[in-house]
């Protein structure tokens, strides 16, 4: 085994497994430590600078984190339902509890005479202005709609995203000097490109929903729905009510938002039908879990099959039954049972089955080219377009996603952008800074609290049910208070704190072995990686995490610690005799357009105090 290269940024990035997960790799545990010092302003300007929307991802995020959560895998007091950190919902209690954080906003940069145009006001273009205005760019936000937010202003409902919400963070991008021309869609990308833009960045979005072609589907078509269409309607006000009876289709987050926003416009029989199984709908459990606490039903394996109607007045969908059957090599198909087709009254039908890509208004011969999916090709690193000052984002790149990955996406064309501009290479992506201190506040004591909570995740309250269902504009979602955060946020394990190893002071006591809870601590023989983590104290199952090594010790052993199942309470460490372990906090800032992502120097990975 080679010894552990900590000086490596991507080592114990990979060990604060939440941030790891974050596609704009928030700084999660920090942030969580900060609220729990009732510090709500400083909590909510790092999450600002990481994923520009802290309010509305705290109330709408997919959460890649909490499942990468370490608390979920070593949390034994809650065996049988172990829960990772409402770290979404703490992020919203930044938002929530922040004072006026509008002077601590960077300041408009004079201008350096470059111009940046980005096509859609959605997460992705927010962000390239966010990271390009403070530097001096003349940015313009076209976007169709009166108000800038894309999606998350038009499809997202309000009982689950205030407009107050959307309108503070989009502000907060403007307030830096970024314009904004809404109510201007952009029907001719040569017709753009004539203007003389420096670089352009394409945010638009997936903005086509996917319908279903079946029999009926024309004749009925006054009560047949596209999903983000609908929404969108909603959410200008164009459409308040519903029938009494309505199926959405689709397992997508997409149709948890349209069954529950059709159960606040008079439906008062919806329920959800999806062709493949329960668990492999794409819709994100929590969502799942909303739409069936609000008594929406579920109804799995019905594949659709025709809209049934009389003289054009929708009555009822068929459908066939089916279930999963798996070959040898684990692939599924949907075979039918066999049992009759399955009928269900309906008034009005929401089809969300999927979102497509759509570029009517960019010209095939202006020299961006498209795969034979629709999509653009890209650099997949600096989301550089065949045509060089071209630049594209979020859904409109590859394919829809989420919010928050939109917003990485931003970030890295940004970067990708400001380096165009200025003669660089865009392919040359520079290393995140990073910088490891030692939070030692005495021999045994640390600046962190490292006493592991044993609390089971607390829940969030709900608007209560007559209020929530009775109105599309109530939010449902009350937040945490203040002493609940701060018990919630007691539960992080502060992964980002590193237990770090220097073997020179080792004396090989295996006093970090008698103490670790967790029998992650292993002294052993050197061997094959395999065979290694067999022989540990307790065998490292988990391949994805690397094991951390020490260098070779007195009597040719080595130090072997399982990174996943540690606890970082430090108590290695202060059991250690000669101060051979530490714990230092780790910080990774991620690469952010400017002078430092242009220097030669920040391309070499690396480590910086």
């Amino acid at each position: 085994m080679q010894r552990t290269d900590t000086a490596d940024p991507a080592y114990f990035h990979k060990v604060v497994d939440c941030q790891y997960a974050c596609p704009a790799h928030t700084p999660v545990p920090e942030y969580i430590r900060l609220i729990a010092q009732g510090r709500y302003g400083d909590a909510y300007m790092v999450n600002w600078v990481s994923n520009v929307f802290p309010g509305i991802l705290g109330r709408t995020c997919d959460r890649p984190c909490e499942p990468a959560c370490r608390r979920g895998r070593v949390e034994e007091a809650q065996a049988q339902q172990p829960e990772p950190v409402a770290i979404c919902r703490l992020k919203r209690v930044a938002a929530d509890l922040k004072d006026d954080v509008r002077g601590r906003m960077p300041k408009p940069g004079p201008r350096n005479g470059k111009r940046v145009a980005c096509i859609g006001a959605g997460p992705a273009s927010l962000t390239v202005a966010r990271d390009l205005a403070p530097l001096g760019y003349d940015v313009t936000v076209f976007d169709g709609e009166a108000k800038a937010g894309g999606f998350m202003w038009t499809q997202i409902p309000r009982f689950r995203l205030p407009e107050s919400v959307i309108d503070e963070e989009t502000g907060y991008v403007f307030a830096l000097g970024a314009t904004f021309e809404g109510g201007r869609r952009i029907e001719s990308m040569k017709a753009l490109l004539a203007q003389g833009y420096d670089a352009v960045f394409v945010g638009c979005g997936a903005p086509r929903g996917r319908d279903l072609d079946l029999p009926g589907r024309k004749e009925a078509a006054a009560h047949i729905h596209v999903g983000i269409e609908w929404l969108a309607s909603v959410s200008f006000g164009h459409v308040a009510s519903i029938g009494k009876r309505v199926i959405v289709l689709g397992g997508g987050n997409t149709a948890m938002d349209c069954c529950r926003s059709a159960r606040r416009l008079g439906g008062t029989d919806v329920k959800v039908i999806v062709r493949s199984g329960f668990e492999e709908m794409k819709a994100s459990p929590w969502e799942k879990e909303d739409a069936m606490h609000e008594g929406i039903p579920i109804v799995n394996y019905h594949v659709p099959k025709a809209f049934v109607h009389d003289n054009g007045r929708l009555t009822g969908m068929t459908f066939e039954i089916v279930k999963a059957v798996y070959d040898e090599r684990g692939r599924r198909s949907l075979v039918p049972t066999g049992e009759p087709e399955a009928f269900f009254e309906c008034d009005e039908v929401l089809v969300a089955v999927g979102q497509e890509n759509a570029f009517p208004w960019i010209e095939r011969d202006c020299g961006i080219a498209f795969d034979d999916g629709g999509l653009p090709k890209l650099s997949k690193d600096s989301f550089q377009s065949t045509l060089p000052h071209v630049f594209f984002g979020g859904d409109a790149a590859f394919g829809p996603k989420n919010i928050i990955t939109a917003v990485a996406h931003g970030h890295e064309a940004a970067v990708s952008i400001d380096r165009f501009i200025n003669g660089q290479d865009t392919a040359t992506r520079p290393a995140p800074m990073t910088n490891l201190v030692s939070q030692k506040m005495g021999i045994h004591e640390w600046s962190y609290d490292n006493d592991t909570s044993l609390d089971a995740r607390f829940k969030v309250p709900w608007a209560k049910a007559e209020l929530a269902l009775a109105s599309i504009k109530v939010e449902v979602e009350l937040g945490f208070d203040a002493a609940t955060a701060f018990k919630e946020a007691q539960r992080c394990l502060n992964c980002d704190v590193q237990t770090v190893f220097t073997e020179s002071a080792c004396i090989e006591c295996d006093a970090c072995v008698d103490i670790c809870p967790m029998d992650c601590i292993t002294f052993t023989e050197d061997g094959t990686e395999a065979d290694v983590r067999q022989r540990l104290k307790a065998p490292a199952l988990n391949l994805a995490q690397d094991l951390y090594i020490g260098g070779p010790l007195k009597t040719n052993r080595i130090m072997v610690k399982d990174e996943d199942v540690c606890l970082h309470c430090g108590l290695c460490a202060e059991r250690c005799p000669t101060g051979a372990w530490d714990m230092q906090k780790f910080l990774l800032n991620t690469t952010q357009a400017g002078p430092k992502a242009r220097a030669a120097r920040a391309a070499v990975r690396g480590v910086a105090a």
